[in-house]
């Protein structure tokens, strides 16, 4: 069921809401960056999310294709959502850090199904051989 969720990066000074279907999925990577960040992330349409604040404090970080806007807080370093455009995935996207939603419950968090990637060798669409440290 498509809702209004409410988020923001750990000093409160980000924060955004995205209409977001939880029960539609999430996913974890293997590439680089999701693994050191251990992210967890769903992906909604640019028309789908707003920045409610902090747009001022956002730092930007990019590496690879520069397909993706891997966005953090300046201040305590958080990174609630990123953003881009890769036309596999449909084109513009933005991807919103799972952990970094407000008021969602244990509960919630545990019904939300994962999909597993394999950024590491670039292929998107399979399952990474070993996802337990994921």
């Amino acid at each position: 069921m498509l809702k209004t969720y409410f988020g923001s990066c750990h000093c409160g000074d980000v924060t955004f809401a995205a209409e977001i279907d939880l029960a539609e999925g999430s996913g974890r990577c293997n590439c680089s960056i999701c693994t050191k960040r251990r992210a967890w992330s769903v992906i909604v349409k640019p028309e789908d999310f707003r920045l409610l604040r902090g747009a001022d404090k956002l730092s930007d970080y990019q590496f690879g294709t520069r397909s993706g806007h891997h966005r953090f807080c300046s201040r305590c370093g958080c990174a609630p959502f990123g953003d881009g455009h890769i036309e596999e995935i449909g084109g513009d996207y933005v991807s919103i850090a799972v952990a970094c939603l407000d008021e969602v419950t244990p509960e919630e968090l545990a019904a939300v199904p994962v999909r597993y990637s394999d950024g590491r060798n670039n292929a998107w669409w399979d399952e990474p051989r070993e996802m337990a440290y994921l």
